[in-house]
């Protein structure tokens, strides 16, 4: 019994805080985890940057009304719930994350949770679970399923290894580099291919 785990930002839809940081004009905002390895510190960053400019939860929420799916990520997310149980694991939050996944035909989120004060002030964040990406993979491991894991940032690499497959998807030239026993793949079609095969 095989199950898929998919990263969120940057193979589904296109990363939030770069966007925002677009929106905004703040260039320090285009930080992610492709970047900066330890989530907890670069949220921690995020949230001083937010307070400074006064922008909070309301502001994020309008830009994340704007996005959509990457070119092809609904088609490739059909596709592959047509052949397998599919979860979509980030560390995003389910504040930002929900009104993307009406976006995608509602597959399953497992991702964390922002603390706002009643004006929107993001005053922390709660993770649903410690490495919460290694951990459901293992636990999911630990009931009988066999995992297959794509993402695109150092914090997918620990899901990766753990799975029977795993590969990068649409990553940067250093991850590549640096790891370079797992496949990576630019395209849907040829991610879908490398699952399928991996049920073989």
């Amino acid at each position: 019994m095989y199950i898929t785990c998919l990263d969120l930002e940057g193979v589904l839809v296109p990363e939030i805080w770069i966007a925002f940081s677009e929106e905004t004009g703040i260039p320090e905002l285009r930080r992610t985890t492709r970047d900066e390895p330890d989530y907890d510190k670069l949220m921690r960053w995020r949230i001083g940057i937010l307070k400074e400019h006064s922008l909070g939860l309301r502001e994020i929420q309008d830009t994340i009304s704007r996005i959509e799916p990457l070119p092809g990520a609904r088609a490739f997310l059909d596709e592959l719930r047509s052949f397998s149980q599919v979860i979509i694991i980030s560390d995003t939050f389910t504040q930002f994350g929900m009104p993307l996944m009406a976006k995608l035909g509602m597959p399953t989120l497992f991702c964390n949770e922002l603390i706002a004060s009643e004006t929107g002030e993001i005053t922390g964040f709660k993770m649903r679970i410690e490495n919460s990406k290694l951990t459901t993979v293992r636990a999911l491991q630990s009931i009988g399923y066999e995992t297959i894991a794509s993402g695109d940032s150092f914090n997918d690499l620990a899901m990766i290894e753990a799975s029977k497959a795993g590969f990068l998807f649409r990553t940067t030239d250093q991850i590549r580099k640096d790891y370079p026993q797992f496949p990576a793949f630019e395209e849907y079609d040829d991610l879908l291919a490398a699952i399928r095969g991996a049920m073989v």
